[in-house]
């Protein structure tokens, strides 16, 4: 499967549960880990777990080698490494916290800083 479908297959995995601001961040010319972000937001705990195990069953529904969960023993923030597609979700105190999108949107020579 390509990096881009399945991009579309974790999307389409989360919108069935009611993910929440899905945002696809397109990481390869930035890093060679991946070539797709996406990062979802749950309303809960439990919903954070839902999704997650959404994502798992339709990534080994399609084929696909799941290669690692980690952050199941709080389901506050749960990576799934899909190779070519890294999974962040996110309950919304912590996805507020670590802002990936603007740590991973940062371009260097832009006019914000890191803190």
């Amino acid at each position: 499967m390509t990096p881009e479908a399945l991009s579309d297959l974790v999307i389409n995995a989360l919108e069935d549960i009611k993910g929440r601001d899905i945002v696809t961040l397109p990481v390869a010319s930035l890093t060679d880990i991946a070539d797709y972000m996406i990062i979802a937001s749950g309303t809960s705990n439990r919903h954070v777990k839902s999704l997650v195990d959404s994502v798992v069953e339709a990534a080994k529904a399609g084929g696909e080698r799941v290669r690692g969960v980690e952050g199941r023993e709080t389901n506050e923030w749960v990576l799934v490494d899909l190779g070519d597609v890294l999974v962040h979700v996110m309950g919304s105190e912590a996805r507020e916290f670590y802002d990936l999108e603007r740590l991973w949107t940062q371009m260097p020579g832009d006019s914000e800083t890191l803190p």
